[in-house]
């Protein structure tokens, strides 16, 4: 059902095929794996808050070995983020579990842990179309207040372009993709990269 509302084949291809890769609030895992049985070349670690879904994605971490992946999974503190560098950090629908400061936080965090030329690759939800954005506040009321699928208090959707404002203030470099097309809900994918040198200076 994940796999099937979220268009993380789109997603996959702002990540790099090769390097350091770490997925912030990994879940079940579904992602991290998909990215290390994509490609061989990837080295990817998930971090989660709820340790039942740590321990699921730890048991598909070990079928994804057996065919070749190298993917692990590990328990994290809210907020915390592995020391890197990281190639890729990507942070698929999570920050509207957190509040605004927590979310900028967040990301500034991922952002001092990349490599040069490192990138930090956040999906989302818009707040527009209105009707797709009103189908995901319900679903997601749902799921996290009501259903307690998701570990969570906070239902904060900002605008990408706040989103995008705070990966600027880190000096990235930022990229912009609705991905909303065939879905009923309004994603957006957002992604800012480390720029290998200072421009005006010699590499």
């Amino acid at each position: 059902t994940r796999w099937a509302s979220c268009p993380f084949r789109r997603v996959e291809a702002a990540v790099p095929t090769s390097g350091r890769i770490l997925e912030v609030g990994c879940g079940y895992g579904v992602f991290s794996c998909h990215l290390a049985l994509a490609s061989h070349q990837r080295q990817v670690l998930g971090v989660d808050v709820d340790l039942r879904k740590v321990v699921h994605a730890q048991f598909a971490a070990k079928r994804a070995a057996a065919r070749g992946a190298t993917c692990e999974f590990h328990l994290a503190p809210p907020g915390e983020v592995p020391d890197g560098p990281w190639d890729a950090i990507v942070v698929v629908d999570v920050l509207y579990l957190l509040d605004p400061d927590e979310q900028a936080g967040l990301l500034h965090t991922c952002a001092e842990q990349l490599s040069l030329g490192g990138v930090l690759i956040v999906k989302e939800m818009a707040t527009s179309p209105s009707w797709k954005a009103r189908w995901n506040q319900l679903q997601e009321t749902m799921a996290v207040k009501v259903l307690n699928l998701t570990a969570g208090n906070e239902l904060t959707f900002l605008e990408p372009s706040a989103i995008g404002a705070w990966m600027r203030e880190d000096g990235l470099v930022v990229t912009h993709q609705p991905l909303d097309h065939g879905y009923p809900h309004p994603h957006h994918l957002v992604v800012g990269a480390r720029r290998r040198s200072i421009p005006g200076l010699a590499d």
